[in-house]
């Protein structure tokens, strides 16, 4: 019952979104974010990427770029090109799920990481808007098998890479000037296939009043011979993409989970809320 309840409230949200015109759906979204979350400005993107999550139905090939324009995109092809697929790397910043699916409709779907909602049917409403333009879900507990076969198939994956991780599927890189416990295994599928990996994301340009899906050119690997090494080189360079890119657009960075939660042994916790 609690389950159907959560459902309806999200649909009814959802839906109320996707039928205001576009402008109203994104000051409405904003402004419930910001007093759902402590009246904080900078959050007011979560409410715009909202209203724009709720439009994904309205949006097609024919009417993105009134939305959407591409930035840099011969960095892209340029990876897609070598043939090994590509690991699109991104972060919760600016419109993270416009991103790619704004590039799906531009004729370039990909293979998406996500984390099942404990939600069952919202889950599965989150995941049909997410299809909508052909982009298609990987589940952790089928990741490895998914991904490999998706690169062999010289196909894309996007993989958020801003996410606090656990110890034993991480290693410690700085971030910010803290240590962050940040995933492996971008860097061990990478250097295993061969795949390019490039940053994306989009950011709202205030001047065109459109969001920009910038691509900085592929990441070129470590590649040392030391195996272990190349992995723990490899994922302090991608750490370092991430917070460069935050750093040109530090407003539209919407992450607030605990991103520094897990700490080394001896050290104190980041959070005051944690300690």
């Amino acid at each position: 019952m609690i389950e159907w309840l959560q459902y309806a409230v999200a649909w009814t949200f959802v839906k109320t979104l996707g039928a205001l015109p576009r402008t109203v759906g994104r000051s409405l979204g904003a402004a419930g974010a910001q007093a759902l979350l402590l009246l904080r400005p900078k959050l007011r993107n979560l409410g715009w990427m909202a209203a724009e999550f709720a439009r994904f139905p309205r949006y097609t090939a024919a009417n993105i770029e009134s939305v959407v324009i591409l930035d840099g995109h011969e960095n892209f092809l340029a990876g897609q090109g070598r043939g090994k697929g590509v690991i699109y790397l991104t972060g919760h910043i600016g419109a993270w799920e416009l991103s790619s699916f704004a590039h799906a409709l531009y004729g370039f779907p990909l293979h998406y990481m996500a984390r099942p909602l404990d939600n069952g049917p919202l889950e599965a409403l989150v995941n049909k808007y997410r299809g909508l333009s052909g982009n298609k879900p990987i589940f952790k507990n089928e990741s490895a098998r998914q991904v490999l076969r998706v690169l062999k198939e010289a196909g894309t994956i996007g993989i958020l890479a801003d996410q606090n991780t656990m110890p034993e599927e991480g290693v410690w890189v700085d971030f910010f000037g803290t240590s962050a416990c940040t995933t492996t295994g971008i860097a061990r599928v990478a250097l295993h296939t061969g795949a390019a990996v490039v940053p994306g994301y989009a950011y709202w340009d205030e001047n065109l009043r459109k969001y920009r899906l910038r691509f900085e050119p592929p990441v070129e690997l470590v590649r040392s011979g030391d195996a272990e090494g190349d992995v723990l080189a490899n994922t302090r360079r991608f750490a370092k993409v991430i917070e460069d890119i935050i750093r040109k657009h530090p407003e539209q960075w919407i992450w607030i989970h605990a991103r520094w939660k897990n700490r080394p042994k001896g050290e104190p916790p980041v959070y005051d809320f944690l300690g």
